[in-house]
């Protein structure tokens, strides 16, 4: 028995996300070998949702392919039609690495302009403001000013 159990449901709603989905891995003549079982892994690891093909035509081997790599990977069989099988598991949680030099990036900014006479509606314009930029008062982009040091200061020096 799988570790992963679905409701009929949950199983109906991984098939629609499926549906567009491309074969990521094969399975050729040689059959289940570890480097096969191994991508299939790394393609779940990635992906979450994937769709195997296997160039067999005999179904029973197909089944038992489905059945041993749901059971192998801890992954919930979703379907098996044709040539394919559509397998899912839950992908693992990202890690966030902080990088103590990165300083935030570009940042999309909604501006509302109002009319003039208060019977229109306002006009919202996105703008894309760099680290190095502000949005002014009035709703302009204005860049960062240099800092201005003392011309003193730079001839001792």
């Amino acid at each position: 028995m799988t570790a992963i159990q679905l409701t009929p449901a949950q199983r109906k709603d991984k098939r629609a996300d499926a549906h567009h989905l491309d074969p990521v891995v094969m399975i050729g003549g040689d059959g289940l070998t570890p480097s096969v079982v191994k991508e299939i892994d790394a393609a779940l690891n990635s992906h979450g949702l994937i769709k195997v093909r296997v160039f067999s035509d005999e179904r029973e081997t197909r089944v038992a392919f489905f059945e041993t790599l749901a059971n192998q990977l801890n992954a919930a069989p979703i379907q098996h039609i044709g040539k394919l099988l559509v397998l899912w598991r839950p992908m693992p949680p990202k890690e966030k690495t902080e990088r103590e030099d990165r300083k935030p990036g570009p940042r999309v900014v909604k501006l509302l302009k109002f009319s003039k006479s208060g019977n229109h509606r306002p006009q919202v314009k996105k703008i894309t403001v760099l680290g190095n930029q502000r949005i002014a008062a009035g709703g302009e982009l204005k860049r960062k000013k240099t800092r201005i040091t003392s011309v003193k200061r730079t001839q001792t020096d």
